[in-house]
């Protein structure tokens, strides 16, 4: 198998493979569940397809637990790049739930701790810079979904020297690449795109639809891959997290970390005949 495509994390130049992980909903199910069952053959999947960033969030129920779990069963841990964040206010409220998640995620260090949404940013981000420059934290980042708050995140992007911003982009919301993208690239930080599929209303509108014939130039054989493709074609993204349950969807996911990734003047020539 090729190895999966990777990008270089601009603070230190690691290379991070382009496909990985979010477990938003996914993996806040039961063990023992039919869904849960199914958990372990995905994150098979990603490590396979050689991906490793694994994304969570206390925000997102039994998740971190659910991921601490999986990994330590299957001895697995050192594949992954574990990130998640810290969404609560007041400093001892947020060392409180960081300490958490190490315990449910089951590890001594934790490789990207995000500030969630903004959410008392400058309290958690001191905390954060201390945790760094103790090991305990690989490095650090803020993250938002919505665009109706990209001002503020301009702001710390501009104010802030951070390693990964955390945004959501898509082919049918693609605000971030007006000021967002490129200013992460200006100011040396990683870029994790959320999600790229819509959330997830897009890629089930499209699977009714026939794949464009133009899709097989690039290499994609889904709608998933042909949106993951579209989303990694920019050039300040270095990776992104589609989340699923299912293991052949992983596989279909990863598969988009192949071949060419065109540039904005194929976009805007194809992209008109999407049904958006």
């Amino acid at each position: 198998m090729t190895p999966m495509t990777t990008r270089p994390i601009p603070s230190t130049r690691e290379a991070l493979p382009v496909i990985g992980c979010g477990t938003w909903l996914g993996f806040d199910v039961s063990p023992g569940s039919a869904e849960h069952q199914r958990l372990p053959g995905v994150l098979d999947a990603l490590f396979a397809a050689g991906g490793s960033l694994i994304d969570s969030s206390p925000m997102y129920g039994r998740a971190e637990s659910v991921v601490g779990a999986l990994l330590a069963a299957s001895g697995q841990r050192e594949k992954a790049f574990l990130a998640t964040k810290v969404w609560t206010s007041g400093r001892e409220a947020g060392i409180a739930q960081m300490e958490q998640s190490f315990q449910r995620l089951r590890t001594q260090r934790i490789d990207l701790l995000q500030v969630h949404n903004l959410v008392d940013w400058r309290t958690h981000l001191a905390t954060l810079r201390d945790w760094k420059a103790q090991g305990r934290v690989r490095y650090i980042g803020i993250t938002h979904y919505t665009a109706s708050a990209y001002a503020e995140v301009e702001a710390v992007l501009r104010a802030e020297p951070l390693d990964f911003l955390q945004i959501n982009y898509s082919i049918e919301a693609r605000q971030a690449e007006e000021r967002l993208l490129p200013l992460a690239a200006e100011r040396g930080m990683a870029v994790i795109v959320n999600m790229p599929f819509g959330g997830g209303g897009l890629l089930r509108r499209l699977r009714a639809q026939p794949l464009p014939g133009w899709a097989g130039e690039i290499g994609c054989g889904s709608w998933a891959q042909l949106l993951l493709k579209f989303v990694l074609s920019h050039p300040a993204v270095t990776c992104t997290i589609p989340g699923t349950t299912w293991p052949e969807h992983m596989e279909d996911n990863a598969a988009a970390a192949a071949g060419m990734f065109p540039d904005a003047a194929f976009w805007q020539r194809h992209t008109g005949s999407i049904p958006l």
